[in-house]
């Protein structure tokens, strides 16, 4: 594996019977980089990190992950990767305080470790007065910005968002990016899933997938070029429409 992609894809399939929801992609990704995996719902996007994150065994093809295998190195591959999912992650019965220390023990980290990471983490996102509060009181950009830090918890070389910001107001969604920007700034890789296209604008680079495949892989500014459009909007709407 080549030291600056942390991520290597070849030819990755995933069939249900008749129906291949990935069929035959190939890509890499850097250390430090913003990937944007885009499509729309049911494009594939979900199964593609499900096999990359190593809850989903591939059919066919090859991919490595923090240099490790998807079929030979799940575990590994599980200690060096962060994943925030689609369906909120965080346990709504537990107080804040709660929801990281138990996540910091899932994650292996010491007790002296986890007390570290807990005061920091509050204080970063000055939740300094919800410690002791559940988290299904919390308001869902709160939660979505919380379950983002404890994914970054035990310091993965990556992180998984599974459309981190859908049903969060505009300004929790730019709050969320500028986190995003920070982690990538600080080398972990962030490999993120969004169905919003002017988001895509963020990502150093941009797949998007159409029936199981990538149909363009690119800068942003570079696909707008090719396609001869403003906007990320305009791309997708032009590769969707065939």
């Amino acid at each position: 594996m080549d030291n600056q992609n942390v991520i290597e894809v070849e030819n990755l399939t995933k069939k249900f019977g008749d129906f291949t929801a990935v069929n035959n992609i190939t890509f890499k990704v850097k250390q430090g980089e913003i990937f944007g995996f885009l499509g729309a719902n049911g494009a594939g996007k979900t199964t593609a990190i499900k096999m990359l994150i190593g809850i989903s065994s591939p059919t066919s093809g090859n991919a490595k992950v923090a240099g490790f295998n998807v079929y030979e190195n799940v575990e590994d591959i599980k200690k060096n990767i962060g994943y925030m999912s689609q369906k909120f992650a965080l346990y709504d019965d537990l107080t804040v305080k709660e929801n990281i220390t138990f996540y910091g023990g899932i994650y292996g980290l010491s007790r002296k470790r986890i007390k570290e990471k807990r005061n920091q983490l509050i204080e970063e996102l000055g939740l300094q007065n919800l410690t002791n509060e559940l988290v299904s009181s919390l308001p869902l950009g709160w939660k979505q910005k919380l379950a983002f830090s404890v994914a970054l918890l035990h310091d993965p070389k990556i992180i998984f968002l599974d459309e981190p910001t859908g049903g969060v107001d505009p300004i929790t969604r730019r709050q969320f990016w500028e986190m995003i920007y920070k982690t990538a700034n600080k080398g972990t890789t962030v490999f993120v899933t969004t169905h919003y296209m002017d988001e895509a604008e963020y990502c150093d680079r941009v797949s998007i997938m159409v029936d199981g495949k990538i149909e363009a892989l690119d800068t942003p500014k570079k696909l707008k070029e090719l396609f001869k459009v403003s906007s990320m909007n305009d791309v997708f709407l032009k590769l969707a429409r065939g």
